[in-house]
């Protein structure tokens, strides 16, 4: 199956395919952030994207899933193939959404999260990450399968989607001095370590509020917290450039 589109449609496709035996799928991407592919060298070269699509080699990569609380107040279950999200990351990527994206998705996201992170109230959040528990005030927690989003910001440098774990990011109560310096080093993936920054490692994350937060996958916003992210393990074939 060959995609053609960004990382929402991509999603749309994984959600069909997740359970599907022998079915492989190529992107060319033509999407505002195109983020699940540049984790795999695929670029928005249309030739390039082609010749990958039609003789690119097979990598198996693994999805996540997650089980949600749905808008109108169900439970959700749903797959992603590049990053899941709570907290503020949901905010940005419906006001990315929402607006002009003419200028390109790198220019649509650093602006969209510049402005919803003026007005966002940071609250308490309760994280698992296997075993490892925290809590704390928080804006964000990021669980990636791939290396990058929000149109380039290669935010979990060292994920690999195929090694039967998530990088999983805690971001706490980051300062508006903080946003400033750190967010242009996020598109080098130069912005680790930070003491406001936390990455850990596992399989399962489960995370909750006292406040109810949207949740992301692949840049869609389907519900809020409370939410299960797991880890299942190659679950996806995907063309990948030749010798990669």
């Amino acid at each position: 199956m060959v995609v053609v589109g960004g990382d929402g449609s991509v999603h749309e496709a994984v959600n069909g395919l997740a359970e599907a035996d022998g079915v492989e799928l190529a992107v060319i991407p033509r999407g505002t952030g195109y983020d699940f592919v540049r984790t795999f060298g695929i670029t928005n070269d249309l030739d390039s994207a082609v010749r990958t699509a039609l003789h690119g080699d097979v990598r198996t990569i693994d999805l996540g899933l997650v089980t949600y609380r749905s808008w109108a107040g169900s439970e959700g279950r749903a797959y992603f193939a590049n990053v899941g999200s709570a907290g503020i990351s949901g905010a940005i990527a419906k006001r990315a959404n929402e607006t002009s994206k003419a200028l390109g998705g790198k220019v649509s996201y650093y602006w969209a999260t510049f402005a919803v992170f003026l007005g966002w109230q940071t609250g308490e959040m309760r994280v698992s990450v296997d075993d490892e528990i925290r809590g704390g005030r928080m804006i964000d927690l990021m669980v990636a399968n791939g290396r990058f989003l929000g149109g380039g910001m290669m935010m979990c440098p060292e994920a690999e989607p195929d090694d039967g774990l998530f990088d999983v990011m805690l971001i706490g109560d980051v300062t508006k001095r903080d946003l400033l310096f750190v967010l242009p080093k996020t598109y080098r993936g130069k912005h680790l370590p930070h003491p406001r920054l936390e990455v850990l490692r596992g399989r399962v994350v489960t995370v909750d509020a006292d406040e109810p937060l949207p949740i992301e996958l692949d840049g869609e916003q389907p519900g809020t917290t409370p939410a299960r992210f797991e880890v299942v393990p190659r679950a996806l074939r995907l063309r990948v450039p030749a010798g990669d």
